[in-house]
């Protein structure tokens, strides 16, 4: 199962990279999208949701990296207002037609 990282600026200026352990992320982020701290927090909880899901299915337990890096989602965005917003810099590794 392929493991990807996403490269994101928080509306402080501060950067992060969150892990995710599938390629999901590049079905509910766009690289150079800049989404409100709510919509990304929704969007990338979802793909780490499917990504975990798909770990338990392949190897019969959740992804405890994936939930990791929802805690790490909810714990950078909390100083920020939900609509304040969150720029998705890079995608590694990048889809195909990305690359």
């Amino acid at each position: 199962m392929p493991e990807m990282t996403v490269s994101v600026r928080w509306p402080d200026g501060s950067t992060s990279r969150l892990y995710s352990p599938s390629l999901v992320m590049h079905d509910h982020l766009d690289v150079g999208a800049s989404y409100p701290v709510a919509e990304f927090t929704e969007r990338a909880t979802t793909a780490l949701g499917i990504a975990s899901d798909r770990v338990l299915a392949k190897f019969g337990f959740r992804c405890t990296s994936a939930a990791a890096t929802v805690e790490q989602i909810e714990r950078e965005t909390a100083p920020f207002s939900p609509t304040d917003p969150v720029e998705v810099l890079a995608m590694h590794p990048p889809l195909p037609q990305e690359a």
